[in-house]
């Protein structure tokens, strides 16, 4: 039986959001690279890279990914709070000992949202859940990027400083081939779980002084998705105005 749940745009750990508390005059300008790998517990046979160019206040993202859920949409984003432990979370955080780690479970070791990843729009914390603008990973791929992404100084230092993390969301726990399952989200209760759990995550550490730029202005990627990103470098997406909450309808099967 086809049901189908309205997704409302709502930002991504919002229960766990911490504040930011940095303050900078001026942010650093640097580039960052992560190596993404399976968050613990949640059974993602996946991996990616990601690589932020930081020019004051204003970022360009390049990101591709492989082992994901195919055909669906991940949310992914940039995750910061001062208070976090800047880090992927670790089995230790799962605190309802169901054996997998949600959304929230994750808020102290990676922080809020501070960037959505959106293909176009609006790239704000308000779009964390603006499924209709995310890659929906054609078989089971993401290759993405996108320039001239404002943010406020205190995340492009936070980003230089190595105390910020990606995050790709959307797994298949029950290996069937798409999101449902009887326990819903954290976030929202109208979707499943397996559509806002964090499967991919890696910090972004600074990249070497002299390192080797791709054709997005970021430091060469390592790894096995490296092939990947540089193809995804033509599929530069540009912001298409400045968005407003986003909303459409996702189906699940149950």
């Amino acid at each position: 039986m086809r049901t189908s749940r309205k997704l409302v745009t709502v930002a991504f750990g919002a229960a766990v959001l911490l504040p930011l508390g940095v303050s900078s005059a001026f942010a650093a300008d640097g580039d960052a690279n992560a190596n993404l790998a399976p968050v613990a517990l949640n059974g993602v046979q996946g991996s990616g890279t990601a690589m932020v160019r930081v020019q004051g206040t204003t970022i360009t993202v390049t990101m591709a990914a492989s082992g994901l859920l195919p055909d669906s949409p991940h949310a992914a984003h940039i995750h910061f709070a001062a208070e976090a432990r800047h880090e992927c979370p670790a089995a230790a955080d799962d605190m309802s000992g169901d054996g997998t780690l949600n959304t929230s479970e994750g808020g102290p070791a990676y922080g809020g949202i501070v960037v959505s990843l959106t293909k176009t729009g609006d790239t704000s914390p308000d779009s964390g859940l603006a499924v209709d603008r995310f890659d929906t990973a054609p078989g089971g791929q993401i290759s993405y990027e996108r320039g001239s992404i404002e943010v406020a100084p205190e995340v492009a230092q936070a980003i230089v400083d190595g105390k910020s993390v990606v995050v790709i969301h959307g797994v298949d726990h029950n290996e069937n081939g798409m999101y449902d399952g009887d326990v819903m989200s954290d976030l929202d209760p109208a979707l499943p779980t397996e559509a806002t759990d964090p499967a991919l995550c890696g910090v972004l550490a600074a990249a070497p002084v002299g390192g080797v730029a791709t054709g997005a202005g970021g430091a060469a990627p390592i790894g096995a998705d490296a092939g990947l990103l540089v193809a995804g470098g033509a599929l530069v997406l540009a912001a298409a105005g400045t968005g407003a909450f986003a909303a459409r309808r996702m189906s699940t099967r149950v």
